[in-house]
């Protein structure tokens, strides 16, 4: 009971205390601040003080640790007459006091090219004994929407579903995504369907009409960006006319073919009959005297002679009427082409066929014979 009683005694006198002194946080702005990252912002941190203060003067700025397992983090400080702005290395080089004397009652700092890790909840803490004060900002960094990008998925055919789609590649959620026509009538096609957050239009059984150009806008709290769209619907081909076109190349090719293997074989042909032609031109030229022949005739000549031999004045007169194949020809009659040949001798008057008779002659029939001594 006594314990109780000296805890209560001790609140009361702090509480007076409190009151008896008279510093104070005057700031009345607002304690949640939204900026865009790169920006700067001010934190607002005004108090006063009263001649009862009259230790000295702290001032703590700290990031206050979003779980209670961990530590807050002191961002500047100012204590002895003296600023420490380089004390985290977070914002090292970021962080100032708005004052260049914090003592003339503003504690207010400014941080400059803000940072998405620079969201958090920062507490401004004035100590100048007896009193202590201290204030609570919440300070959200976003990051504003990058250029998006437009595009048109599927082919943009008349009465198709075509989806104009919008995305941005960074800014801090939520995104808003809004279309809007800037040609011809500026009007939406009726059949658009939007989504404002996942940045699409479905533009059902599409016509001729929803051609044109389109603007898309992403935007936050802290800024926007936009991208045009050229959009334009074609009619669908003609199919017939594509298979008429194919079967037509078709075709032409294969005359085209045609013709080819038909001027080869025609060639080819040509070429053929000529060779023949050639080789019966070379069939009708009289073949060259052959030595076999020669050996022939010579040998019939021999058996002509031995012949001879045995005739009688009876027959000689009938064998000298026949020509003289008994001369055996020379090198030079042989060679001498037929048209050249000498004719044979006239028999001689004298050679009648009485006298060759009386001579002892036989008659004997000897094969007929061509200019070249050949035997037919």
């Amino acid at each position: 009971m006594d314990l109780s009683i000296s805890h209560l005694c001790s609140v009361l006198i702090i509480l007076i205390a409190g009151v008896a002194h008279g510093l104070e946080i005057t700031s009345q702005g607002p304690t949640s601040i939204e900026k865009a990252s790169s920006e700067s912002v001010k934190l607002d941190c005004q108090f006063s003080l009263a001649p009862e203060d009259s230790g000295p003067l702290d001032i703590e700025w700290s990031l206050l640790a979003s779980d209670n397992q961990k530590e807050d983090k002191v961002v500047i400080l100012y204590s002895g007459d003296r600023a420490y702005e380089d004390y985290y290395p977070a914002v090292k080089g970021r962080a100032h006091f708005n004052s260049a004397d914090p003592k003339n009652g503003d504690a207010s700092i400014n941080l400059t090219g803000l940072r998405s890790s620079d969201t958090g909840t920062y507490q401004c803490k004035v100590k100048k004994a007896p009193g202590i004060r201290s204030r609570k900002m919440l300070l959200t960094v976003m990051v504003r929407p990058s250029k998006p990008r437009c595009s048109a998925d599927g082919p943009t055919l008349e009465g198709t579903d075509v989806v104009l789609r919008c995305t941005s590649s960074e800014g801090t959620k939520p995104l808003q995504y809004t279309w809007e026509k800037t040609s011809d009538n500026k009007l939406l096609p009726a059949s658009a369907v939007l989504d404002p957050v996942g940045g699409t239009m479905n533009v059902r059984n599409a016509s001729t009409s929803s051609s044109g150009t389109y603007r898309c806008t992403a935007k936050n709290h802290v800024g926007m960006e936009e991208c045009i769209l050229q959009l334009g619907i074609t009619p669908p081909p003609n199919t017939a006319g594509i298979i008429a076109g194919a079967i037509i190349a078709v075709l032409l090719a294969l005359i085209i073919i045609a013709i080819i293997l038909f001027c080869c074989c025609r060639a080819r042909n040509r070429k053929k009959y000529e060779k023949e032609i050639s080789y019966e031109i070379r069939e009708d030229v009289p073949p060259p005297k052959s030595r076999v022949s020669t050996a022939r005739s010579f040998t019939s000549v021999g058996s002509q002679r031995s012949s001879l031999g045995s005739m009688s004045p009876s027959n000689l007169h009938e064998y000298a009427l026949k020509p003289q194949y008994d001369k055996i020809p020379s090198v030079e009659e042989y060679e001498r082409p037929p048209s050249h040949a000498p004719l044979p001798p006239p028999v001689a008057s004298k050679m009648a066929g009485p006298n060759l008779s009386r001579m002892g002659a036989i008659a004997v029939m000897i094969p007929a014979q061509n200019r070249d001594g050949s035997i037919v």
